[in-house]
């Protein structure tokens, strides 16, 4: 039986890695492994779970084939290690935090997918994303923009219907939210 991999996608400051963070033990519990991304951003960046690499490293790892998926959005160059296909072959489960922008790629190379998109309601999103500190205003404000415009957009994807997942509210409820698409998959 071969796994079954969690797109979890959201935008910047949806909280996608604090939500897995969170989980981590009960995904665990549950054989689902998680996946950290390597990203062209200084891995001490607040909130990111991910292996920071220099923008040569990562195109070096690229071309070696290192990345099951990988590609640019906001300036930065995100990937997933091939690791994901040897976990998937063994009838593993696998979360990724992937990208709103490469939904579609992703679901060509795997089609099973289930993508979950991460909401949160814009003011809170602003918040979050003015208290992180990484971008300018106008930056949040392009952000919040093309978050609407997403969320505005359909909630299928080449057939395929995307589970939403608010985390507008406490991260205990999100997680328990998180860990009930989990329940769906396994059954």
């Amino acid at each position: 039986m071969v796994g079954r991999l969690i797109y979890l996608m959201g935008p910047s400051g949806s909280g996608k890695d604090s939500l897995i963070n969170a989980a981590r033990s009960d995904l665990q519990c549950r054989q689902v492994r998680v996946v950290q991304r390597v990203i062209t951003r200084s891995a001490e960046a607040v909130g990111e779970d991910a292996i920071g690499v220099t923008p040569a490293m990562f195109e070096q790892l690229r071309q070696a084939g290192t990345f099951a998926m990988h590609w640019l959005a906001n300036g930065l160059c995100y990937g997933i290690p091939a690791q994901i296909d040897e976990w998937l072959a063994n009838g593993e489960d696998v979360v990724v935090n992937g990208s709103r922008g490469y939904l579609e790629e992703a679901l060509r190379r795997y089609p099973d997918l289930l993508p979950v998109l991460v909401h949160v309601q814009s003011e809170v999103l602003r918040q979050r994303l003015v208290s992180r500190g990484r971008e300018s205003l106008e930056e949040i404000e392009r952000r919040l923009a093309r978050n609407d415009q997403f969320d505005s957009g359909s909630q299928s994807r080449g057939g395929v219907v995307i589970a939403r997942l608010d985390n507008s509210t406490s991260l205990e409820d999100a997680v328990q939210r998180l860990l009930q698409l989990f329940v769906r998959v396994e059954v």
